[in-house]
């Protein structure tokens, strides 16, 4: 007889090979077909709700790497979410305005030069909405559920209306002015920027050190005298207009072979041996405060230099003595401010010297600039040393070319005004990543006013609308009448009208007695955009705020976190999110940051096409996504092997419930001992990974249900089970009782692996057949629940004890087979004799021998055995003779013909 065809061996069609790649594209578009998205959400409506909002990426180009781990992670939260029952919907967003479109545009061979203003933004807006269906699709395909049908786009004309409705409300707030400052200029871009949109790179400058000679020494020095001056950069010495001394501290008059210097008192003879000046003497020290207002002769124009007093003078470089050009920097405005002195700016918006820096300097570049600058010092005498040193500057963080600062008519949010407000709503938000509330508070603390106007063409306009006389028109009815022309005819109105047509019907302002009127041709800054998100997407579709979470890169805390804060605080009155996340870079396998030069870069469509998308969300899911992370080829591998446990544990599970129905599981209190530990640590399993997730630690979830697969319920209880599940009889309560086990393993696991292995969950959902009344979908399956189980503690106790004897037991076994004395557990024979605190396995001795996979199993009182933590323990070849159908090992007068007696009974019924 053929044993083998009476054995109960596991049937499913479930596959071992996952061969996602070719499998997973059909469940994307079952999905789209059944609308699962939209299932999901509304089985909770009604229910409690969680409110996340997706941050914008931006529509140019393949989402990347750094997207996917992202997107996952966002996928991940909400699917947890609506798994638990909560009403959480995942409304997709794309930042669809900026440079980037516009530079793609023309690289597409588009001449801006040759068109209106309104139809190039038709060209911006046709190429943006290709970007984001292309980035829509590679999400969907990465098996994201989100709401693709109603994404929100920044160039949609209700999101646009909320933006300007934004605008109005902080404007009438007193919050939005148009001021002469100096701001970060991209000359590259010929646009101001945002702090966000700047990037720090190294780069080697020229730094000078230069004499202004005293002009008026107020009776306390003579005109013989020179402060000495020093900068990184030399074009902006046409443009100074004073000398910022320090009132606190001491200044030396020293008598040199090159005249009579002024410089910190405390650097003097460091600066001599840096001129190389070996001959020098002080005469005499004055505070600086005693300085203030002495003139200076500027040493390339006709024109003074006043020597004023500031706070932000320091002793760390130069001389003490800083060059102030009011038009180039932050605190040189400031400064020049309190004196009275102009935001002088002589460099145009391509970077280039303006015709009053004289025709020896008109039209260079500042980079050229520097050289002729200090040559022209250097001729006239005044120029003290001219060295390199290499220092972090600011960059255009789209164009890679270093920024200027420069002073140009701008319009402005004021953060100092709600600058506490802002500070104490920092306080109030939960940081889950707890430097982040200390980087964004420094960032608030620190930041200046907010520029918000761009010179670009492809952006919301600003709503100003200005009178004859220049006054801007700062009133609610109009913003109000433009902001509803945007909802209804998009921002392109703004281009297509006429002022007149853009203004309330009938409308007159005494700035403008002829009724002339002018528009404003700058738009806002994209952060702006999508920092209004909260209002142009959630609040216009009735979703509360603020919202739960807000989840981005670690870059955003200069960026979107940032811009939404100060929006939102300022139009609603509070932070517009309760809590905070945020993950770290995408990096490759060495560490390295991905940049194309470096050929290092991960294309994650092409892993998805490789590995699938459930093994790229499995490794999304497994790093340690707060900070920085890698990915390689090799981490690719070992995050496949991963799956693959898992793959194969499930395929067991399934394969062996084949012929399992709900009407066949055994209650509770009817299984084994053994049988209720594993459903004991089953609830353990879930209890642990739902801490997990609620503390968004998705690494230690994926952890917990792999070293559960392959240290529990693998290892150990599927390793024995086969005896039972192959050998018995279909319907016999033992087999009964672990398909039981199994089956609540299944329904559990199937369900604890949804949120991040979309796809296979839902392969497992469709080879699962135990329920008679089975949802379409894994996600339409209500959600795991905890097994009742009274006395677990105990019994969870007891069997880890046991487990502590099994590997004494599984150690001294590995022995006998590395001898090559025993093939396998089956053929041994193992003597125990417990040590006092493991007395208590005795009572197990009828469930050892299947258990341990051996042949037999001893229980004797013998300390000369060899000792091990649990037991002594004796481990020998078992003679005796092995039954072919279960292939077991029992002796000779237990066996009924060639049949053990299970076996026999079996087989004869």
């Amino acid at each position: 007889m053929n044993y083998k065809d009476t054995l109960l061996m596991p049937k499913t069609e479930f596959e071992m090979r996952g061969n996602l790649p070719k499998k997973e594209p059909k469940y994307v578009e079952r999905w789209q077909k059944e609308n699962m998205y939209e299932r999901v959400i509304e089985q909770n409506k009604g229910k409690e709700d969680f409110v996340f909002h997706d941050g914008p990426p931006y529509a140019n180009g393949n989402m990347h790497m750094g997207h996917m781990l992202n997107k996952v992670i966002k996928d991940v939260i909400c699917r947890y979410n609506n798994m638990e029952g909560r009403y959480t919907s995942y409304i997709p967003g794309w930042d669809t305005h900026g440079l980037p479109i516009e530079n793609a545009i023309q690289k597409l061979g588009v001449n801006r030069k040759e068109m209106s203003t309104a139809a190039f933004r038709e060209k911006c807006d046709e190429y943006a909405h290709e970007q984001v269906n292309k980035q829509m699709e590679q999400l969907i395909r990465m098996g994201t559920f989100a709401d693709y049908k109603h994404p929100y786009l920044t160039l949609m004309p209700e999101f646009e209306a909320n933006q300007i409705d934004v605008f109005a409300k902080m404007a009438m707030d007193g919050l939005i002015f148009k001021g002469l400052k100096p701001v970060y200029w991209s000359p590259s871009s010929e646009s101001a920027l945002a702090e966000a949109e700047i990037e720090y790179h190294d780069i080697k400058s020229p730094t000078i050190f230069v004499k202004f000679a005293v002009k008026d020494g107020k009776g306390i020095l003579d005109t013989d005298t020179s402060f000495v001056i020093w900068t990184t950069t030399p074009w902006t010495i046409p443009a100074n207009l004073a000398i910022c001394l320090n009132e606190r501290y001491d200044y030396a008059l020293i008598e040199t072979t090159k005249g009579k210097l002024i410089v910190l008192n405390e650097l003097v003879d460091s600066l001599m041996e840096k001129f190389e000046i070996t001959e020098y003497k002080v005469i005499k020290n004055f505070k600086g405060s005693e300085l203030e207002l002495i003139t200076c002769q500027h040493p390339l124009y006709d024109r003074e230099s006043l020597v004023i007093l500031g706070d932000h003078v320091t002793a760390e470089a130069g001389t003490g003595c800083v060059h102030t050009a009011p038009g180039f920097g932050a605190d040189d405005f400031f400064v020049g401010q309190k004196y009275g002195l102009p935001a002088y700016c002589n460099v145009d918006e391509h970077g280039c010297m303006m015709k009053d820096c004289g025709e020896w300097l008109e039209g260079q570049y500042v980079d050229d600039a520097n050289k002729t600058v200090t040559m022209k010092l250097d001729e006239l005498g005044v120029l003290l040393k001219l060295e390199f040193i290499t220092h972090s500057y600011p960059h255009d963080w789209r164009t890679k070319k270093p920024i200027i600062f420069r002073a140009t008519d701008q319009w402005f949010c004021s953060v100092d005004k709600i600058r506490e407000k802002l500070l104490s709503e920092i306080d109030k938000v939960n940081w889950l990543n707890e430097w982040g509330h200390i980087r964004i508070y420094n960032m608030i603390k620190d930041r200046g006013d907010w520029c918000i106007s761009r010179q670009r063409s492809w952006g919301v306009p600003i709503p100003i609308i200005y009178c004859e006389d220049g006054t801007p028109i700062m009133e609610e009815e109009v913003f109000k009448h433009i902001s509803n022309l945007f909802r209804k005819y998009g921002s392109n109105v703004w281009f297509e009208r006429d002022e007149k047509d853009l203004l309330p019907e009938g409308y007159i302002n005494e700035h403008s007695p002829n009724g002339i009127f002018k528009k404003e041709k700058n738009i806002m800054d994209v952060w702006f955009d999508s920092g209004s998100s909260h209002t142009g997407c959630m609040i216009e579709r009735g979703y509360r705020y603020p919202v739960d979470l807000y989840f981005e890169g670690s870059d955003q805390y200069r960026g979107w976190f940032n811009s939404s804060l100060i929006v939102g605080t300022a139009a609603h009155g509070c932070a517009p999110y309760k809590t905070v996340l945020s993950h770290g870079f995408v990096l490759d396998g060495k560490g390295n940051k991905m940049s194309k030069s470096l050929g290092n870069t991960v294309d994650p469509i092409k892993l998805v096409n490789q590995y699938g998308a459930d093994i790229v969300r499995l490794w999304a899911t497994s790093v340690a996504y707060q900070q920085d992370v890698r990915i390689s080829n090799d981490i690719m591998k070992q995050i496949s092997e991963n799956y693959r446990k898992i793959r194969n544990t499930m395929r067991f599970v399934l394969g062996n419930l084949n012929d399992f129905k709900q009407a066949d599981l055994v209650a509770v209190e009817a299984l084994a001992d053994v049988d209720k530990y594993m459903l004991a640590q089953l609830n353990d399993l879930i209890k642990g990974y739902h801490k997990a997730y609620d503390n968004y630690d998705f690494a230690e979830a994926n952890q917990l249900i792999l070293n559960y697969f392959t240290n529990l319920l693998s290892s150990f209880y599927m390793d024995f089970t086969k005896d039972i599940l192959y050998i018995e009889k279909a319907d016999s309560l033992r087999r009964r009782q672990v398909q039981t086990v199994l089956y609540y393993h299944a329904k559990a696991m199937m369900k604890l692996i949804s949120p991040v292995l979309v796809f296979t969950a839902e392969e497992l959902h469709d080879h699962f057949h135990c329920d008679d009344n089975k949802a379409d979908s894994i996600f339409l399956e209500p959600n795991v629940e905890m097994i009742n189980m009274p006395n677990s503690d105990q019994l969870k106790a007891h069997f880890d004890r046991f487990l502590e004897l099994r590997k004494d037991v599984m150690k001294a076994l590995e022995g006998l087979r590395n001898e090559k004395i025993i093939k396998s557990n089956m053929e041994a024979k193992v003597t125990i004799s417990l040590k006092d605190e493991f007395k208590e396995m005795a009572s197990m001795l009828a469930d050892l021998k299947q258990l341990f996979i051996v042949a037999k199993v001893e229980l004797v009182k013998d300390s000369s055995l060899e000792e091990f933590d649990s037991a002594y323990i004796k481990v020998e070849k078992f003679e005796g003779h092995q039954c072919p159908r279960c292939w077991n090992y029992f002796d000779e007068d237990e066996m009924e013909g060639e049949l053990c007696p299970r076996c026999h009974a079996v087989i004869n019924g």
